[in-house]
């Protein structure tokens, strides 16, 4: 301790977290499919998908342990356009968020679909995924999802 003129006394103090996260069994090998090119749903005990997965069942609280691989296309059950991307956002250019059931699976998941424009978005259309050159094991790795051929 120190004191100073003042006669308060003064420690330094260093704040630390010496405790590291993992992401476990479930999000871990999501996370791992995504970087070797596939995408990962865990199966619920009434033989539906959840994709993205949790580790836990929301409506029955039941662990979820069983990952099975899921389709790289899908649904577009609704979405939002996105005219003026901000930094933080995972796009430069304007595109629509989008909930994306993929195929194979039973719950609709998050991510950017790259169209020109509004008029190119609709409820109910085909996507497919599109991966980056270079992946890492991150919801990133999905470069964004663009039209199917009709």
């Amino acid at each position: 301790m120190v004191s100073n003129d003042d006669g308060v006394l003064r420690a330094p103090l260093r704040l630390e977290y010496p405790f590291t996260r993992t992401t476990g069994q479930v999000v871990g090998g999501f996370l791992t499919g995504l970087r070797e090119g596939m995408v990962l749903g865990a199966k619920r005990a009434d033989g539906t998908v959840m994709c993205p997965p949790l580790e836990y069942d929301p409506i029955t609280s039941d662990p979820l342990t069983e990952l099975v691989e899921v389709g790289q296309s899908g649904t577009v059950t609704t979405w939002t356009w996105n005219g003026e991307p901000r930094a933080q956002q995972p796009f430069s250019q304007p595109f629509a968020w989008a909930m994306i059931t993929l195929d194979g699976a039973d719950t609709p998941m998050l991510h950017g679909v790259l169209v020109d424009g509004p008029d190119a978005m609709s409820t109910g259309m085909r996507v497919s995924l599109q991966w980056r050159n270079e992946r890492e094991g991150h919801i990133a790795d999905i470069a964004g999802f663009v039209p199917e051929e009709a």
